[in-house]
């Protein structure tokens, strides 16, 4: 393996693609193949009569067209996964995908809901099929954030093969990393394909040195061989151009429209990625990967069919897969749906190998087996990696509670996240003992899905307070009594004169440097690679926003547990804490304005124990933020001068997230995010502070 990548990597700085296919003949390619004509994917496969081709299923055709279809040996479908970072142009290069496949694609089809449009991210998997001459294209969108990563470990059940999407300039990322390591452990064989190469920076040398990082990287992985012969193709989806020579992708960048085709990356994915196992004679079965809910159909269970056949109005039954095991219940197949340009469209019939919704089941969940009443064995499904954080969720008892809202009860909300639970497996629930049904704890992978949850929650006209985060530790195997806590690699590009105040912030923060390289990021900033607890890296963002102007990028990715890292020094500042109910006043507010910055504005209505501003010192202050200037028959000995505030420092739900601190909660209400002490009465929490103290 050092070897080969030795040689690929002198192959590619100094050669193209017959160069790159020589060092692949002389390091890796010493055996016979084992297939009589020499290709990996000459297997055949004899299609039944009964059972209409993928293209007559799918998307209809003449009855020549299926005629030639059905003798066809070979699977014609193909189904894969696109890995890429955020903002490598992943859901552009579906929609081009998409568009040439002869489907009517809108602009960010795959990110449809709200939040993924705000934040450009892609948050929930989604999948959708497209034609590509006599073959069908199942495309699955998968998260490119760690927090999602439930996502990601289910969804890759229903694929064969993966297209790793990597900007052609920045190379492999800290998000790609995670996604591309779970593809490799299932034994996935990857597509490379290099996109934006229309950018001004991009070379050829320059993409030659991406692919040899992404041959180290997938080498550090425990890649296979074959993994690691992995097919390389440049493209620009922006352009709707691919092709497998970087010159031509260039030079196709300019030409007419009439010119541009991704049709190289479709072959491309078409020959590498293998044909689904299973066989249509067999007895149905689908491993439920996805829920989804219709208003017409009811539950839908999404999944990709391992063997048989199911045709409307079957009878079948969902099996569990946990240690009760049984059948969860029994049902008929009420409608068939494939997904095409992002809306369902029905089916009569579904064979081994299809990606298809199925209706009909109440009570099916995601790892359950939907199969004919005959099958007794379940399919085997992907464990799903526990939670590394909690959150406490309770209703909002403030005094300003009640008022925005309309979901206010502790039983609303419960129901809330239960039902969240079903279709998200990352996510547990569950009851806080002695919390009277009000208070509920909610596990997740990180602050970013649980922020994600609790912003959805709020635009559903949701009131809750929110507790800060807190890890999961696990106990240490080989050392009773010790713990493990949760571990992050961060990637931050910053500039030069930015890097010590980094460095320090996370040193602070249990950090460890493990890499720096100047010069690497770019625009010529200095690369920073940092393993740090997650626990550390908790309302981080805003400190990383601070100390490098703006101006820096940060990465974050889930690493593994490691061993605990000891207690944290402080990094917060005290907190200004209102001593009274009421409105807010200019004159107030004014005289507050020396002792640090205030989260509020004047004319803003408070309450007691809320948190109204941070302090510039270590101690924290109750003041009273509602005096009014008093009105006296005296005349003043010079004129009034008029007050003029700084402009409050407003805080996102993610920001708040990441400042509370464990005696604090957020108040989440439909137009406002508040900060408040959980203890309101001021004098309980002067008794509590002296109970601890003596403790």
């Amino acid at each position: 393996r050092l070897l080969r990548s030795h040689t690929m990597s002198s192959m590619r700085r100094g050669g193209g693609a017959l160069m790159r296919a020589m060092a692949s003949i002389a390091t890796h390619r010493l055996v016979q193949p084992t297939t009589g004509a020499g290709c990996r994917f000459d297997r055949l496969a004899v299609v039944g009569t009964s059972s209409p081709p993928p293209i007559a299923r799918f998307f209809g055709t003449s009855p020549a067209a299926s005629s030639a279809a059905a003798e066809v040996a070979e699977t014609k479908v193909r189904n894969f996964a696109i890995i890429a970072h955020v903002d490598h142009g992943k859901t552009t290069l579906l929609d081009t995908l998409m568009n040439q496949g002869g489907q009517q694609a809108s602009e960010r089809l795959m990110d449809n809901n709200d939040l993924e449009k705000e934040r450009g991210i892609t948050i929930s998997s989604k999948y959708t099929s497209f034609p590509w001459r006599d073959c069908v294209f199942n495309a699955v969108d998968t998260p490119g954030h760690a927090d999602f990563g439930g996502e990601v470990e289910r969804v890759l059940d229903m694929v064969d093969g993966c297209l790793l999407l990597v900007d052609a300039q920045e190379g492999p990322m800290a998000q790609t990393k995670f996604v591309l390591s779970k593809a490799l452990q299932k034994g996935l064989k990857p597509v490379v394909c290099l996109n934006k190469v229309d950018r001004p920076g991009v070379t050829e040398q320059g993409c030659a040195e991406v692919e040899s990082k992404l041959f180290d990287l997938f080498a550090n992985m425990g890649a296979t061989d074959e993994q690691l012969d992995f097919a390389v193709v440049y493209a620009s989806a922006r352009e709707g151009v691919a092709s497998l020579d970087f010159a031509e992708a260039v030079r196709l960048c300019a030409a007419a429209e009439s010119e541009k085709s991704v049709a190289p990356l479709l072959d491309v994915l078409m020959d590498r990625v293998p044909p689904p196992p299973g066989s249509a004679d067999d007895a149905f079965r689908m491993l439920v990967s996805m829920i989804e809910h219709d208003a017409f159909v009811g539950r839908l269970v999404t999944g990709r069919v391992a063997s048989g056949t199911v045709e409307v109005g079957d009878r079948v039954k969902a099996m569990r897969r946990d240690a009760d095991g049984g059948d969860r219940e029994s049902g008929r197949v009420t409608k068939l749906f494939t997904s095409r340009g992002g809306a369902r469209s029905p089916l009569s019939r579904a064979s081994a190998g299809d990606i298809v919704s199925v209706a009909g089941l109440s009570a099916a969940t995601v790892t359950d087996t939907v199969a004919a009443p005959s099958v007794t064995e379940p399919l085997w499904a992907s464990p799903i990696d526990p939670p590394t954080l909690k959150m406490t969720f309770g209703v909002n008892d403030s005094k300003l509670g009640g008022r925005e809202g309309k979901n206010l009860t502790g039983r609303v909300i419960w129901d809330r996240l239960v039902a969240e639970a079903e279709t998200n497996v990352a996510l547990r629930v569950l009851q806080v003992e002695g919390g009277g049904g009000d208070r509920f704890e909610v596990q997740g992978r990180g602050e970013l899905h649980l922020g994600v949850l609790i912003e959805t929650m709020r635009r559903e006209n949701f009131e809750l307070s929110v507790s800060p985060p807190a890890v999961l530790y696990k106990p240490d195997p080989d050392r009773p009594g010790k713990k493990l806590e949760p571990l992050e690699e961060l990637t931050a590009e910053v500039d030069e004169e930015h890097v010590g105040g980094v460095i320090e912030a996370l040193t602070a923060r249990k950090g460890e440097l493990l890499d720096m390289q100047h010069g690497a990021g770019e625009g010529g900033k200095t690369k920073l690679e940092f393993l740090c607890p997650s626990r550390g890296l908790i309302g981080f963002r805003s400190v990383f926003v601070n100390e490098t102007r703006g101006a820096g990028t940060m990465h974050r990715s889930f690493h593994g547990y490691g061993e605990y890292r000891g207690a944290m020094d402080r990094v917060r500042k005290g907190m200004i804490i209102s001593s009274a109910s009421g409105i807010t006043t200019t004159y107030a507010l004014g005289q507050l304005e020396a002792r640090g910055s205030l989260f509020v504005g004047p004319k803003v209505e408070v309450y007691e124990g809320m948190i109204i501003g941070e302090s510039s010192r270590d101690d924290t202050l109750e003041v009273n933020a509602c005096k009014e200037k008093k009105l006296t028959n005296m005349r003043a000995s010079g004129t009034d001068e008029t007050v003029r505030l700084t402009p409050p420092r407003l805080m996102t739900l993610e920001e708040a997230i990441g400042y509370v601190q464990s005696d604090e909660l957020i108040e989440v209400t439909p137009s406002a995010i508040r900060l408040r002490k959980a203890e309101l009465d001021s004098g309980k929490r002067k008794a509590q502070a002296r109970k601890a103290a003596k403790a």
